[in-house]
């Protein structure tokens, strides 16, 4: 389960150059579907076949990172951001590129007060000391991943990337788990979410499901000066109710809600304030798609040190394997 888990979260894959985890998760799920394929802009789909309704389950296999904008005369890298970076978060951090070559990032000014910071002051040091040297290891447009090694105590485990690479870890633990559904199952790893739900609104047009459920982070509000926000780590996945894209479908929330107490599986309500997910997309295409969202709770999301609590990974995939095999009638 952790080997997994730590393949799946120090793999590279910012948005826009997802091949390699597509790959890893391509040689993970294939021996367990009935089809897979790879659509034109890049999502990953996966079919397991039913003649019941048609289930789309999403998780976005994009991570956030940096792309090279400008090489100076020194050899220091100008970038800008993949989705949401933080200033705050990326100081000082290391990054690694596609081609293994790492970087520190610095700061071009004195830090008087961190309330200050900003990217366009950020610069990547990868030790050349002229713009000829840096250009053998890199290019402008290449993009670069934060480097956040995995670890786990207790029962938390910590990693970069766990948005939304946990989102991945169910699906696969899910696909795995499943035989002889009577829904017809599509299991979408989808890219570019980080930019704007990319992936999902290609995804979700071509297979037009009856129902879908993203599976993604969110915050929480368990940690010492943390917003109050009615989640916890280790309390239970959290069924969405609403957050800045969606509120989620009446029907899908309660089947989410329901599944669980059938089954006695513990979850959390969520109502998140800012942010969305691949959900957002989903419901909005073609005609609309009666859409929800299971989400983990984690801590310092969009940082390289995510962490989260297994307990609700695990409870996350018992509450999905049943859903995925109910039998729905509207």
């Amino acid at each position: 389960m952790m080997d997994l888990l730590k393949e799946l979260t120090q793999c590279y894959g910012p948005s826009g150059n997802e091949e390699k985890i597509r790959e890893l998760l391509i040689e993970k799920i294939k021996d367990y579907v009935d089809e897979i394929s790879v659509d034109p802009l890049g999502n990953l789909i996966a079919r397991k076949k039913g003649n019941g309704k048609k289930l789309m389950f999403a998780a976005h296999m994009d991570e956030i990172g940096i792309i090279v904008t400008f090489i100076d005369d020194n050899g220091f890298l100008r970038f800008s951001n993949i989705g949401g970076v933080s200033p705050h978060y990326s100081l000082f951090q290391k990054v690694i590129f596609e081609n293994g070559t790492i970087g520190i990032i610095g700061y071009e000014e004195k830090i008087e007060e961190m309330k200050n910071l900003k990217l366009e002051k950020m610069f990547v040091d990868i030790g050349a000391s002229s713009k000829e040297e840096a250009e053998k290891m890199v290019n402008i447009g290449d993009a670069a991943c934060f480097t956040g090694e995995f670890h786990q105590n207790f029962n938390k485990v910590s990693s970069k990337a766990m948005d939304d690479r946990i989102g991945c870890y169910i699906l696969i633990e899910v696909i795995k788990s499943i035989k002889d559904n009577h829904n017809d199952l599509y299991f979408v790893f989808t890219v570019q979410e980080e930019l704007g739900l990319r992936g999902a609104k290609t995804s979700a047009y071509s297979i037009s499901p009856d129902y879908a459920i993203a599976i993604d982070v969110t915050g929480m509000g368990d940690i010492p000066g943390a917003k109050p926000m009615a989640l916890k780590l280790g309390k239970g996945p959290a069924v969405k109710v609403k957050d800045s894209l969606i509120i989620t479908h009446p029907f899908v929330r309660n089947l989410m809600v329901d599944t669980a107490k059938e089954n006695e599986i513990p979850y959390q309500l969520e109502v998140l304030e800012r942010g969305g997910t691949d959900s957002g997309a989903i419901h909005l295409t073609k005609g609309g798609i009666p859409s929800g969202v299971l989400s983990i709770p984690t801590r310092y999301i969009h940082s390289p040190r995510e962490i989260l609590d297994m307990d609700d990974v695990k409870n996350a995939i018992a509450l999905m394997i049943a859903i995925a095999l109910k039998k729905i009638d509207k």
